[in-house]
């Protein structure tokens, strides 16, 4: 089995910042995209931060400037540096990855539990 875990959300005042973590574990061969997904109340879950195995990264125009993705391939791990915040950052952070669990297998998406980013005006 393959399980993500989400860490690091919490309650700021606007102008803060908070650090975003998650871990990968389990039966894992190669972790390729790593991403970070957000989804507030009464709307889509949107792409918020994306990074490949090779360390290049795209950004949501929303979060262009603010947040910054980085992962440790040695770690598993994929982190959200976030300054900055806004009351419109509000929402649910979730980890999203494409895990190919053994050589030669296909790749399958997972997603993490969800860590509650709240942002206080």
């Amino acid at each position: 089995q393959v399980q993500l875990v989400d860490s690091g959300g919490g309650l700021v005042q606007a102008g803060g910042s908070l650090r975003l973590s998650c871990a990968a574990s389990g039966t894992i061969f190669s972790i390729s995209v790593m991403d970070w997904y957000r989804q507030a109340p009464g709307k889509q879950r949107e792409l918020v931060a994306r990074i490949t195995s090779g360390g290049s990264t795209d950004y949501a125009d929303s979060a262009k400037g603010r947040f910054t993705i980085s992962r440790d391939n040695a770690k598993n791990s994929v982190y959200l540096h976030m300054n900055g915040l806004k009351p419109e950052d509000t929402a649910v952070y979730y980890c999203h990855a494409l895990i190919q669990k053994y050589a030669g297998s296909i790749g399958s998406y997972y997603w993490g539990q969800g860590t509650q980013v709240t942002v206080s005006s």
